[in-house]
Parts: C-alpha cells; structure tokens; sequence
C-alpha cells in the first residue's frame, strides 16, 4: 500500500514562461492591424501599453476592437503602463524598470504578454527598451507594424525613392546642421517629431530649397489627421508631437 504522505511530497509543475510579444498596431487607423496582430491581441493572457499622465492610451484606442474580440474569448489582464512624456531618460528608465518587472510576474507565471506598439515595435518603439530588458530571461517575438512613414507616404501619395535614390530618417530633435545636411544630401528626408523643432524644420527647408518637395502630416491615419501639402502655407510656431515632415524629389515630381 502506497504512503499517502508521499501524495504531498510530489512536486508541483513549475509552468512553462509565457511569451512576450511586441505588436505593432500601426499608427492610427485601426484597419491597418495586420491579421497576426489581431490574433495575438485577441488570444492575449496579458494586454500592456504605454499611457500618459491622463490615462489614455493611444495603442489602445487603435486596437480596441482586436481587445474586444479577446475580451469576447475570455478576460486578459490589462496592463497600463505610465511612461513621462519628457526627455529625462531617468525617469524614463525608471519607468520601463518597474514595467520589465511586472511584466516578468506575468510571463514566470506562464501568461503570454501583448505589448502594444504604435507604428511598429523596433522602429523609434518603447518594446526595444523592454526588450533589452527581458529578453536573457524569456523567450520574445517581434511583429512588425505599419510606421508613420509608410502611412504618410500612402496619405499624400508620395514615393519614398525611386530607382537610385537616397533615403534618410531623422528626428525633430537633430540639430538644425544635421537636417540641413541630411536635406543637401538625400533624395527622400523624413523627418519625425517634428513638434516643438518645427520652426528649425522649416528654415532647413527653406536654406536648402527644398520647400516644394516637402508635405507635413500631423496624426497621420487618425481622425484629426492633417495634411499640408505646401508648407510654406505653415504656420513657423510648434506644433504636436504626432507629426512629421516628408521631403521628398519623387513625390515633387508625381
């Protein structure tokens, strides 16, 4: 006859880590999901996702019907994640270290973690952070999403390059030589975050003559969206942080 006290001494299963997941959403239009984001949205143990100081999350907002369907299947976790909108990356980083280790509880206790990524998660993404954090420990995938480039480029119909053209990405944040250096030099210029830099943004077009290939967007697939397509027709003061410039010699000729 077996002990019975030997029942209790078995060993629980430790379960298997989850899997932790960056998912581009795209940058505002929700239809842009891509089908494997939506299954994972939707099939999701975990949903996490940056939000501001108010409690909204523009990530969110775009896959809010992906959630649903999840939330029709069974209940996710919800996982907001406060991050400062400002440029102490202490704080910042302060912030993506309480996320990695909350998001560690999650994946240890086997649940599969969805982070939300608006535009694509390694492409100027918060997943890369987070990743950088995790990724020794757990197993992480990457499903890339549409950026604001490629929607703004579809939005005002502009190549991005062509033939033997050159293409650059920069940030609001470059000093005004580097983006008048980019402009002199490239074919196709993005520049993104373009808010509090647009002024500097526009004097480089202007000393680089290059105002008549360039378009701005603001929001671009959102219901606010907003297209300039002749900035010398815009406004020199700052504008939001979701807007971009795209210089570009194709779309002068299209």
């Amino acid at each position: 006859m077996s002990d019975p006290l030997a029942i209790s001494q078995i060993p629980i299963p430790t379960p298997a880590a989850g899997i932790f997941y960056g998912v581009g959403v795209g940058p505002g239009d929700p239809e842009l999901l891509t089908l494997k984001a939506h299954r994972l949205i939707a099939h999701a143990d975990v949903v996490a996702f940056l939000e501001n100081a108010d409690g909204h999350s523009q990530a969110a907002d775009i896959a809010a019907a992906s959630i649903q369907t999840g939330a029709g299947l069974r209940l996710p976790i919800y996982m907001p994640i406060y991050m400062p909108m400002n440029r102490d990356r202490a704080l910042a980083n302060a912030a993506y270290d309480d996320a990695a280790q909350r998001i560690s509880e999650q994946l240890s206790a086997g649940r599969d973690v969805v982070f939300l990524c608006e535009g694509d998660p390694l492409f100027f993404g918060s997943f890369a952070y987070l990743m950088a954090r995790l990724a020794d420990r757990f197993h992480c995938e990457v499903v890339p999403g549409i950026s604001s480039i490629n929607a703004a480029a579809a939005r005002s119909k502009t190549p991005l390059a062509m033939l033997a053209e050159s293409f650059a990405v920069l940030s609001g944040r470059h000093a005004p030589a580097e983006l008048l250096t980019a402009l002199e030099r490239h074919d196709t210029v993005v520049i993104l975050k373009a808010g509090q830099a647009r002024p500097q943004i526009l004097a480089a077009l202007g000393e680089a003559g290059r105002q008549a290939d360039a378009r701005y967007l603001e929001f671009v697939g959102r219901p606010n969206e907003r297209i300039v397509e002749d900035v010398r027709q815009l406004e020199a003061g700052p504008g939001p942080y979701f807007s971009l410039f795209l210089v570009s010699r194709s779309g002068a000729r299209a």
